[in-house]
């Protein structure tokens, strides 16, 4: 990993609002020095931007990256999006790809880019996980202008046949949740029991203040419903994948339950001169263990743009 300029720590901001039209105002927060390369951080379904783990985001930071990282729509301190989220349509979007969404992967993607104005960033390394990396993807092909390198997390293509949800996992996704702190942190562990990395097993009580912390900023059950009906609806974009002409890197779990490794593959076929990292033991999350290993990828990815710039 490249190494601090200095020894002081990264300066983290405070959490900030910024307006990105259509009654929606996004939560953001800075890491780093203004003047170092732009990255931006872009969580998945349901996820707060503290889903990016602070060390991490220091670690990003301390190897020459401004970070920002953002609560999307419907998600945290951010905006709830004022429309209904209707279950029978979220059914008939699993069963079929096709349903009655809120707001699509293009209107998340205008969300990031709309961030990026209010910064001052004409453009920045774009980091996503999940549902993120649906989005990273789609700004890359949408405003390819705005992205100097793309690296996609445990995410997919958009693409029907492959990385799906292991059917062990549609219950729980598709259920009822109950109301209440408690109920959310044990649901969360539940969740994390089944979709975590196995050979990186994550510290319960890790897990359940993670859990509390997420709660206490904000949760939507009705905004999970909108996020996942953007999923399900979202378009094939392999063909548009492979007109990229953006340094990228694609990192998937061997072990991911809830975006099957065959997503990650097929997103590295896709575009262009992409550098595919698999993970033995990796599942659905970010171990601590292999932060920096994430780090030296995103730089040594970073560092082709600046070559082909």
């Amino acid at each position: 990993m490249s190494s601090p300029r200095d020894a002081s720590s990264p300066v983290v901001s405070d959490e900030l609002r910024a307006p990105v039209g259509n009654q929606v105002e996004l939560c953001y927060q800075t890491i780093g020095d203004p003047s170092d390369e732009p990255l931006l951080l872009v969580m998945g379904l349901s996820g707060p931007m503290t889903w990016w783990d602070e060390a991490f985001c220091v670690l990003l930071a301390s190897a020459g990256f401004h970070v920002v990282r953002y609560d999307n729509r419907d998600t945290g301190r951010s905006s709830r999006f004022p429309a209904p989220a209707r279950g029978d349509q979220l059914v008939r979007a699993f069963a079929t790809g096709n349903a009655r969404a809120p707001y699509s992967m293009s209107d998340l993607a205008e969300d990031a880019t709309a961030l990026l104005d209010h910064l001052g960033i004409e453009s920045a390394h774009l980091v996503g996980v999940s549902m993120g990396g649906m989005i990273a993807q789609t700004v890359a092909i949408e405003h390819p202008t705005r992205v100097r390198s793309l690296t996609s997390i445990s995410s997919t293509t958009g693409r029907r046949t492959v990385g799906w949800q292991h059917p062990s996992l549609l219950p729980r996704l598709i259920a009822p949740r109950k109301a209440g702190r408690d109920a959310y942190v044990e649901t969360s562990l539940a969740m994390w029991s089944l979709i975590g990395s196995t050979g990186f097993p994550s510290d319960p009580e890790t897990l359940r203040t993670r859990a509390g912390t997420t709660f206490d900023r904000g949760v939507s059950a009705s905004g999970a419903v909108r996020q996942m009906l953007a999923i399900l609806t979202q378009p094939d974009r392999t063909p548009r994948l492979r007109s990229l002409r953006v340094p990228a890197l694609v990192i998937h779990g061997t072990e991911d339950k809830m975006v099957h490794v065959s997503g990650g593959r097929s997103t590295a076929a896709a575009i262009p001169g992409a550098e595919l990292l698999l993970v033995d033991g990796m599942g659905h999350d970010l171990p601590p263990e292999l932060f920096e290993v994430f780090v030296d990828a995103i730089v040594t990815t970073a560092e082709r743009a600046r070559t082909t710039a």
